[in-house]
């Protein structure tokens, strides 16, 4: 992956998640199948600049680690948690290299990092990696561009991002370009959507069992703030899709 990209952003990736598509989509549909993580152990994995790594250190998580590619994203998640002390450790390193632990870990999180892949092999030796660092048992959770997405759907616009198709594709899918419509500088991100059997064919090479793809949803503080209407054009064309799947 361009790691260069993510570290000229730095801790303004945390902006993202203001974004509607993020505060009232992503957000609450990975947290919620995530679900109860008290007295477990979290190891995020393209953690950013450590939002999930936090909220679910929030949550009762006894041991968090986040894992990131990026120097300058490693950096801002060490400020949050210098500047809001809640025990969560993060270092640099990258999944298709990820070392060894001296633990093993209940829940593995992957917010956007497999489709950063650049090969079907690269892939599954990230997915080996995850499956290595978990108990048995122990759950992945994913998110990433849906596998289908139509690029000529609906804009996403008012839902604060844009979502482009590149002229390129690579062994495991289309290359697409997002861009977060942030004020005052939008920030745009080129990344892969690998198809949906690299996806399961990887993951079930790696060890995991079946995965489960559970569709996005919007909350109901989002109904609230903005109504039904609002959201239908994401709903019917949603740009990302989530994924479970068990050690």
């Amino acid at each position: 992956m361009s790691v260069q990209q993510y570290d000229e952003i730095g801790e303004a990736f945390e902006g993202f998640k203001s974004l509607p598509l993020m505060r009232y989509g992503e957000v609450p549909s990975f947290l919620g199948m995530v679900g109860e993580v008290a007295g477990k152990s979290v190891l995020d994995l393209a953690c950013g600049t450590g939002f999930y790594s936090r909220e679910l250190r929030r949550r009762g998580a006894t041991d968090v680690l986040g894992v990131d590619i990026s120097v300058e994203m490693v950096a801002a998640a060490r400020d949050f948690e210098q500047r809001e002390p809640l025990g969560v450790s993060y270092e640099v390193g990258d999944v298709a290299e990820l070392r060894s632990f001296d633990r093993s870990f209940d829940i593995a999180l992957g917010v956007q990092c497999l489709n950063y892949a650049r090969s079907i092999a690269e892939m599954e030796r990230m997915c080996r990696n995850i499956h290595r660092s978990l108990v048995p048992g122990g759950e992945f959770f994913l998110l990433a561009q849906k596998p289908d997405y139509r690029f000529d759907g609906p804009p996403l616009d008012k839902y604060g991002f844009r979502c482009e198709l590149t002229d390129e594709k690579i062994e495991t899918g289309v290359r697409g370009r997002v861009t977060a419509l942030l004020d005052p500088q939008p920030i745009t991100i080129v990344s892969t959507a690998p198809r949906r059997e690299v996806y399961e064919e990887c993951l079930g090479a790696a060890g995991f069992g079946e995965p489960e793809w559970v569709p996005l949803q919007v909350s109901e503080g989002g109904i609230r703030e903005f109504g039904e209407e609002f959201w239908e054009d994401l709903l019917s064309n949603p740009p990302l899709e989530l994924l479970r799947c068990r050690a």
